[in-house]
């Protein structure tokens, strides 16, 4: 078996190419062919990142405005499958990734094609994966897997492992006691397996029931807590961007953004958890299941 598969993505760091390759390395062995494309941006961004630098970007991001691509080319007009590789920022599909996604070569060889989407994040990927599932209809292709990987640990010490990461370049331990920043490496190199999955399903040309299977394998992970914090913060979110994009100096509102975010991180949403704790989520474990049932689907 010979198949054209088309893996596409956008990395700064080199974490997403290498889940990338875990996870394909199943494909090629049997055999397929798989194309990887590694975007870059014309204007590269800084890593690491500077606070006023990364920032900056957020209303763009969150209003799906695009930037300018270095040129890319496809050896194929049409693939037997393509691997979506992205990571969000701002709860957005990062500019990069929304970048490629308009262009159009890449819409006329999505059309018609079987995808799966592979998510890198810190922990809050639904609402960037929604809007994915829109470009993706949209451009005519047919979503049949998703893949979320995230860092594990507790938000407070992800949020701490990766603005070290971001800002100052560092991803191994610190002090002693925060683990490693990012998606964890047995999480990477546990892709393989997923892999192996979605290669039967090639073979056969059946998607049907590959989501469900990589369900089972983990490949999907839902937290309650994340879930509820970022269905509040996306909205939130929009509104910031929407006065944000308005003006001609953003740096005073970007600050008061900024300072925003962490007073709702570390105060406004424990709070907001434990209301809801107490006094809704007790009453709504059917509509909880019909969300999280939604969040890890393809459709």
């Amino acid at each position: 078996m010979n198949k054209k598969i088309l893996a596409i993505f956008y990395s700064q760091t080199g974490q997403l190419e290498s889940i990338i390759d875990h996870f394909s390395s199943p494909l090629i062995e049997a055999g397929n062919s798989v194309e990887k494309v590694r975007i870059h941006t014309k204007n590269e961004y800084p890593f690491p990142w500077t606070g006023k630098a990364f920032f900056a970007l957020m209303s763009d991001c969150v209003k799906d405005v695009p930037t300018e691509l270095q040129p890319f080319s496809l050896k194929e007009n049409k693939y037997d499958l393509i691997i979506l590789g992205y990571q969000p920022w701002f709860l957005s599909p990062s500019i990069p990734f929304n970048s490629f996604m308009q262009d159009p070569a890449m819409k006329a060889v999505l059309k018609g094609t079987p995808v799966i989407t592979i998510t890198g994040a810190r922990n809050m990927w639904i609402s960037a994966m929604e809007r994915v599932k829109i470009m993706l209809k949209n451009s005519g292709a047919r979503l049949v897997g998703n893949i979320a990987l995230a860092d594990m640990h507790h938000n407070f010490v992800s949020f701490v492992t990766l603005l070290r990461w971001m800002f100052k370049g560092k991803k191994d331990r610190y002090l002693n006691i925060f683990p490693p920043a990012g998606v964890a490496e047995k999480d990477i190199i546990n892709t393989k397996t997923f892999g192996i999955t979605v290669e039967k399903h090639l073979e056969k040309n059946d998607w049907d029931t590959l989501q469900d299977e990589l369900l089972q394998q983990k490949a999907v992970i839902i937290k309650y807590p994340l879930m509820f914090i970022e269905s509040k913060a996306r909205k939130i979110f929009a509104v910031w961007a929407g006065i944000i994009i308005k003006k001609k100096n953003r740096t005073p509102w970007l600050v008061a953004f900024k300072y925003y975010l962490l007073i709702a991180l570390f105060i406004a949403a424990p709070i907001i958890l434990t209301v809801d704790t107490i006094f809704f989520r007790p009453f709504l474990s059917n509509r909880i299941k019909r969300q999280k049932q939604q969040y890890s689907g393809v459709n």
